[in-house]
């Protein structure tokens, strides 16, 4: 098989980037070929289309084949080498940035667990595929492309890498599905969003969901709802005096004017009107 390598660089470098792809590239090694033992002041990830090889880490030695995926960490001591007789043909990209570590750790990856196994119909080589060309068109946008692919990325690995680790408590697994109720209300609190479509969004049915958030917050989640809009229409009272009530009603996803102004009252003992008026002398004093 012939030898090859390129790589391609970022076009562009932001000194205080949350998340930057700094280079990216592919090589099909020859055989035995060595890379370390090194460090690296940024993350390397490294996906591998075919062949075989080792990667060794501080803690232990992996073999790796075709599907897998190895991130090195900043820091830590490294060497991979490629097969003897089925040398790895691998893509690659290096990142960094001040949240690159979080990321990577919210994907699931850690210096103790630093490979995925992403199989053969893996998206990852094309996605690694994507940002080198991107850079190779030296266009500025491809910074922001970049990003998106890398997203992608370690998206399908933290898919894998959870699945490896095994299967969730039930307790956890509940926690888990509670906060993203939360997430889904607090994100759309604005728009006239059902309890039914959350629920469809979720994948599960509304007695079940119903029943595990009422446990864990107290709250039935109509009600979690229904607090969460009558709060964000308190502060847009207070905040923002040009807006009517009608208009405030309308920010939090109540439509209906007249059942806003109820539902107001039963939680804030005021009308919104009245809370207005009170508040504003409160904050002339």
């Amino acid at each position: 098989m012939e030898q090859s390598y390129s790589v391609a660089s970022n076009p562009v470098y932001y000194e205080e980037q949350n998340l930057h792809v700094l280079f990216a590239g592919e090589s099909q090694t020859p055989p035995t070929h060595q890379v370390g033992p090194k460090i690296y002041d940024y993350f390397l990830l490294h996906c591998i289309e075919t062949g075989t090889g080792m990667f060794r880490t501080e803690q232990r030695t992996y073999k790796l084949g075709p599907g897998d995926c190895f991130l090195i960490h900043p820091g830590q001591l490294v060497s991979y080498v490629s097969d003897p007789e089925n040398p790895w043909k691998y893509r690659w990209a290096a990142f960094s940035g001040k949240e690159a570590d979080r990321t990577v750790r919210e994907a699931g990856f850690s210096p103790e667990q630093p490979v995925a196994a992403c199989g053969g119909e893996s998206g990852i080589p094309g996605a690694l595929a994507g940002i080198m060309e991107t850079f190779f068109e030296g266009r500025e946008s491809g910074h922001l492309t970049s990003l998106g692919l890398l997203y992608l990325t370690l998206g399908e690995a933290a898919g894998k890498l959870k699945a490896e680790s095994g299967p969730q408590g039930k307790d956890s697994q509940v926690k888990r599905t509670v906060k993203q109720m939360i997430h889904y209300m607090s994100s759309q609190y604005a728009h006239p969003v059902s309890i039914e479509q959350m629920c469809a969004s979720l994948g599960y049915n509304r007695a079940y969901l119903s029943r595990i958030f009422k446990e864990e917050t107290g709250l039935s989640p109509v009600t979690y709802l229904l607090k969460l809009r009558i709060d964000k229409s308190r502060q847009l009272l207070r905040e923002r005096p040009e807006l009517s009530v009608e208009q405030v009603a309308a920010s939090v996803g109540l439509t209906d004017a007249l059942y806003f102004s109820r539902q107001f009252k039963r939680f804030c003992g005021l009308s919104p009107t009245v809370y207005r008026a009170v508040t504003a002398r409160q904050q002339d004093r």
